[in-house]
C-alpha cells in the first residue's frame, strides 16, 4: 500500500532516435549490464542532452560518453556509440564542462555522424543508472522513437 506514494521520476532521451532494449547492444559490458542498467538508443541525430536536471559529474577526456549525478542522488551514464573510446575523440564536441549544473535537455556533446559511423563504429547510445542499489523499480521505454530532450525513455523509484 506504501508504495503506492512513491515518487516516480524519469529520464528523458538525451540523443534523438529509437530505443532498445540493453539486451540488444553489440557489446557485452552493456548487454549483460555489467556498468549499470537502464535502456539504448539508435540514435540518429547529432546532439546529446543531459537526460536530466543535475551535476555534470563526469566528462570523458575523448567526449564519448559522460555522466550526470542527479539531485535524488542517482548517477547517470551515456555512452555515445559502441567502442568509440578507440577515436580518441574524433568526431565528438564537448558542448558544456564537467562540473557545471544542467537541465535535461541542455546540450552536452555533439557528434560528426559521418566521421564515426565511417570509422566502423555504431552510434548505439547506452543510456544506464549506474548506481541502481538506489532503484526500487526500472521501467526502460523500449522500441519507441523518441525525440532528444523531450520524451522519456525511463521512468523508476527510489528505495
Amino acid at each position: 500500500m506504501l508504495g503506492l506514494f512513491k515518487k516516480i521520476y524519469s529520464l528523458v532521451a538525451p540523443v534523438t532516435g529509437r530505443t532498445v532494449d540493453l539486451s540488444d547492444v553489440p557489446d557485452d559490458v552493456f548487454a549483460k549490464r555489467l556498468a549499470g542498467d537502464g535502456v539504448a538508443i539508435e540514435s540518429t541525430g547529432d546532439t546529446i542532452v543531459a537526460p536530466a536536471d543535475g551535476v555534470l559529474t563526469l566528462v570523458f577526456r575523448t567526449n564519448h560518453a559522460f555522466g550526470v549525478t542527479l539531485d535524488n542522488g542517482l548517477e547517470v551514464l551515456v555512452h555515445i556509440g559502441i567502442d568509440t573510446v578507440e577515436l580518441e575523440g574524433k568526431g565528438f564536441e564537448r558542448l558544456a564542462e564537467q562540473g557545471t549544473r544542467v537541465k535535461a535537455g541542455d546540450p552536452v556533446v555533439r557528434v560528426d555522424r559521418d566521421a564515426i559511423l565511417s570509422s566502423g563504429r555504431s552510434l548505439i547510445t547506452p543510456v544506464l543508472i549506474t548506481n541502481i542499489n538506489l532503484i526500487d523499480n526500472l521501467n526502460p521505454i523500449v522500441d519507441a522513437n523518441v525525440t532528444s530532450g523531450i520524451d522519456r525513455i525511463i521512468t523508476y523509484s527510489l528505495k
